[in-house]
């Protein structure tokens, strides 16, 4: 690889700390669909300081730089080299790099720092960014020395008790609770610099539209801006040329559609298709030309993938779609919300497909776009949600807003995505069923997805409590199997199950926003628990149910999933969840990736192919604690069932045995 006549080895060598730290954390290109060959990374050791009193307003002020600190990793992590937990405020960062001497410009990207970052290059402040999960950059040219040295400091401010900013899992108390995890503060994500030339691509967007059998292509430009630009267009897939177009730029961006050859056979059509069993990329090279002068050039891929919503089913590529996703918080033990690796979010998708699933719900979480750009490759679904605060406050709805904004510009172009997610579970908007400015809220974030990205279903508010949406999301953690069966059977009325069932003790929809014939999809059920008996959390660990052993797990699951496979009103559903996650010990993983009960039979049950559990099977709607104390550790709701039918609720889990009737 090449940078500026340089090879990448070359420039690297020269930086502090050495090629070797960086080498190890094997984090694969930052920005998948807008690469370059011209990057640094400048992941590896950085200096390190908290400021708890904020004491600190400029790098001058930090006298000693008291840690060193693994970037991307945070000081919460093992891996960071600290792994202190505490309320830290303030966090400061610094480290040198060098740049070759013939550059043009320097831009510096972080792909995302909690909760907000004020950079300064060489004691010079460049900018400052808000929020905590989506990437900024800077264009630091004018800041360099003229030496190829150079020194970048990073001021992280990350309130951990401020309940008004978006931070999904992060835990607002000292010790991990409930259904919160450990927070994370500061640089979380990669940290690169790249060199361009003068005027450059900035931005691509793809879309496609199978019904017309068209690429859609926006391209944006930064830098010095001139006449006479041309952008060309390149798409193929393997060996086969599929488009070489050349556009010419207007008002510094261009906007095309590019129709494709299209015969109007299937057999045909299906060989470019994007879907999970199928997950056919399209190669895109794009160039931009200045009177026949090459100025830029980068690589990205798009897909023909159409998503929508046909009547009561989700439709993929013009065919109806049935969804089997599970519920993944995208947290490692030792990193947190970092991924430790590359291979680490290439391993969850090759665990996912193999347990059966079709896809994700991301939870409270924007992902690393690593891990979109391996569900791109490998064919995984993947609903993005926003992390959530838990005030309702101007300056909530602000940040929410900025924010989410900023995803959807950053992922729009994944195929992977196929929904959008703005609330869960009525978090932060708590007073939904009495207060208009909370409903209005949840209706104004899904106007405004459906304005950035009309290509994707929105889910307005996932769980409950729903007002406008293009599908609806129901939550029930009601873990026997005949009862849910009932419940949501052929002989069930849609206005009874409106009007009557309450699942977690809400309402599925507000009065005035009735169910208009969208999809229903159980999006969240089971949360099914076992720890091995030698854990030594066990007493911490907790889920919906728990099982005694592995066998009982198996068990339940596939009586579980036998029930919901079976249910017709379902378009799909997403079980909770993909691994053990801190205290919550109810993944079918446990917390290192290992499978609970093997993978084979994982996925007969999930495509409701496996007899093994009991159709019968009795399980707690309750979350339970490793003790067995039937104690509800959740939010508000979680313990009452509100089934019209039946309101006696089992306290205690039933396992086969008399062992089971002991705690863990």
């Amino acid at each position: 690889m090449k940078l500026l006549g340089k090879s990448l080895d070359a420039v690297s060598l020269s930086m502090s700390p050495s090629i070797a730290q960086f080498r190890q954390l094997e984090t694969g290109y930052p920005r998948p669909q807008l690469q370059r060959a011209q990057w640094i990374n400048l992941n590896g050791t950085w200096k390190f300081s908290f400021d708890d009193e904020g004491k600190f307003k400029r790098p001058a002020d930090v006298q000693a730089w008291t840690h060193q600190i693994e970037v991307p990793f945070a000081p919460e992590t093992e891996r960071s080299g600290i792994h202190d937990t505490q309320f830290h405020p303030n966090c400061w960062y610094e480290r040198e790099f060098e740049v070759p001497i013939d550059r043009q410009h320097v831009l510096l990207h972080f792909g995302a720092v909690d909760y907000q970052a004020f950079v300064w290059v060489n004691g010079q402040f460049v900018g400052t960014h808000e929020g905590g999960h989506t990437p900024f950059s800077f264009d630091i040219t004018n800041f360099l020395n003229s030496d190829a040295v150079q020194r970048v400091t990073v001021w992280a401010q990350d309130d951990p008790q401020d309940l008004a900013k978006p931070r999904g899992k992060q835990d607002w108390q000292p010790e991990p609770h409930s259904i919160w995890y450990p927070r994370t503060s500061g640089i979380w994500q990669t940290v690169w610099v790249e060199c361009v030339p003068e005027t450059y691509l900035e931005k691509v967007r793809w879309t496609s539209d199978f019904e017309r059998w068209e690429i859609g292509f926006e391209a944006m430009l930064a830098g010095t801006k001139c006449d006479d630009l041309q952008i060309k267009v390149r798409l193929t897939v393997g060996d086969r040329l599929l488009v070489n177009d050349c556009y010419e730029v207007v008002n510094g961006d261009i906007n095309r559609h590019i129709a494709l050859s299209d015969p109007g056979i299937d057999d045909y059509r299906n060989t470019l298709l994007w879907s999970p069993e199928k997950p056919t990329l399209i190669d895109a090279q794009i160039q931009l030309w200045h009177h026949g002068v090459l100025l830029d050039e980068v690589k990205s891929y798009t897909a023909m993938r159409t998503v929508d919503i046909q009547r009561d089913r989700f439709m993929l590529n013009g065919h109806p779609y049935y969804l089997r996703l599970v519920l993944d918080q995208g947290y490692w033990t030792d990193t947190l919300m970092t991924p430790p690796s590359d291979e680490a979010l290439r391993q969850d998708i090759e665990l996912t497909k193999r347990m059966g699933f079709n896809g994700v719900r991301k939870h409270q979480k924007v992902e690393d776009p690593r891990f979109l750009y391996w569900a791109d490759v490998m064919g995984l679904l993947v609903w993005e949600e926003m992390p959530s605060a838990y005030r309702f406050t101007r300056k909530a709805v602000e940040r929410i807003t900025k924010e989410w904004a900023e995803v959807i510009e950053r992922d729009a172009s994944h195929p992977c995505i196929i929904a959008w997610v703005p609330f869960n579970e009525s978090w932060g908007v708590p007073n939904l069923t009495q207060t208009a400015a909370h409903r209005h809220y949840v209706q104004a974030l899904y106007y405004l997805t459906k304005t950035l990205d009309p290509t994707r279903p929105v889910i307005g508010n996932d769980g409950w409590e729903s007002t406008t949406t293009d599908i609806l999301a129901i939550h029930d953690y009601d873990n026997q199997p005949q009862r849910l069966a009932k419940r949501y059977g052929p002989e069930v009325k849609l206005s009874d199950l409106f009007e009557r069932q309450r699942p977690g003790g809400r309402v599925l929809t507000l009065d005035g926003y009735p169910h208009q014939g969208q999809p229903i999809m159980l999006t969240e059920f089971g949360g099914i628990a076992y720890v091995q008996p030698t854990d030594a959390d066990i007493q911490k660990a907790w889920g919906y149910a728990r099982s005694c052993d592995a066998t009982d797990l198996h068990q339940r699951y596939s009586a579980l999933l036998t029930a919901v496979n079976r249910v017709e009103m379902f378009s799909g559903f997403c079980y909770t969840q993909l691994t053990d996650t801190f205290q919550e010990a109810n993944g079918l993983l446990y917390a290192d990736r290992t499978p609970k009960f093997p993978l084979d039979a994982i996925a007969s049950a999930t495509l409701g192919r496996d007899s093994h559990g009991s159709g019968g099977a009795i399980l707690t709607t309750n979350k339970v604690s490793a003790t067995g104390s039937g104690a509800d550790h959740g939010f508000s709701g979680t313990s009452q069932t509100g089934w019209s039918e039946d309101h006696a609720v089992q306290q205690t889990p039933h396992c086969a045995g008399p062992s089971c009737a002991q705690p863990w």
